[in-house]
C-alpha cells in the first residue's frame, strides 16, 4: 500500500513512532512558541512550519485547541508542550537557559528581523492573527523583532510570519553550521 502522508521519502513506510524517534536523533535546539487566545487557525500551520525545521518543542500557550487540520498531522512528528499560563512557559524558558524572542508588529521597540544574530537555544513566540501576542508576554520576552515589509499593507499572516522567522533562525544556526553556502 503506498504511503500518501506528506513525508520526506526517507520517512515513507515508517510508523508515526518511528518518523517521530528518527527526527528526535536530529532536532534542532529552535523552539516555537504560540500564545493560543483566540483559538487561531493558524496555529495549526506555525505547528507544520515547525515540523519542517524539525525544532525540538512547540509550545501552545493558553487554550489547547487549534486547528490540527493546517498541521497536516506533522503535530504527530514533534513534541508538543501545552502551558495554561503565561508564568509557567516562561519560567520553563529561563530555568533551560532559552532566549525568548517575539514576533509582532506595530509595538514600540521592535527592531528589524534582518538584523537579528540568532543563538541556538532560541524560542521564537507568535500570536494570533488579529490580537497578536499579548501584553503579558511581550513584557517576558528577550528580544521583540518585525519582518520588514516593503509594500502598504503593515503586515503579513501570521502563519507566513513563523515560516520566515524560522528560516531566518535556521539559515544563521544551523545551516551556516552545516556549511550551506550562499551564492
Amino acid at each position: 500500500m503506498e504511503d500518501t502522508r506528506n513525508l520526506q521519502n526517507e520517512y515513507k513506510g515508517l510508523s508515526n513512532e518511528e518518523v517521530f524517534a528518527c527526527l528526535a536523533e536530529k532536532r534542532s535546539a529552535l523552539e516555537v512558541a504560540i500564545e493560543n487566545i483566540d483559538h487561531d487557525f493558524n496555529a495549526g500551520t506555525i505547528v507544520r512550519s515547525a515540523n519542517n525545521f524539525n525544532a525540538n518543542k512547540v509550545h501552545i500557550i493558553g487554550r489547547r485547541k487549534y486547528n490540527r487540520r493546517g498541521a497536516m498531522c506533522t503535530d504527530k512528528y514533534l513534541e508538543i508542550v501545552y502551558w495554561p499560563d503565561i508564568q509557567s512557559f516562561i519560567k520553563d524558558q529561563h530555568d533551560r537557559g532559552r532566549e525568548i524572542v517575539a514576533i509582532e508588529n506595530n509595538i514600540p521597540d521592535t527592531k528589524p528581523l534582518a538584523s537579528k544574530k540568532f543563538v541556538q537555544n532560541t524560542t521564537l513566540v507568535f500570536g494570533s492573527e488579529g490580537g497578536g501576542i499579548s501584553r503579558e508576554l511581550l513584557a517576558e520576552v528577550d528580544d521583540k523583532r518585525e519582518i520588514e515589509g516593503l509594500g502598504s499593507t503593515r503586515s503579513i499572516n501570521v502563519g507566513v510570519a513563523a515560516g520566515i522567522a524560522m528560516y531566518e533562525w535556521a539559515r544563521q544556526c544551523h545551516l551556516a553550521v552545516k556549511g550551506v553556502k550562499s551564492a
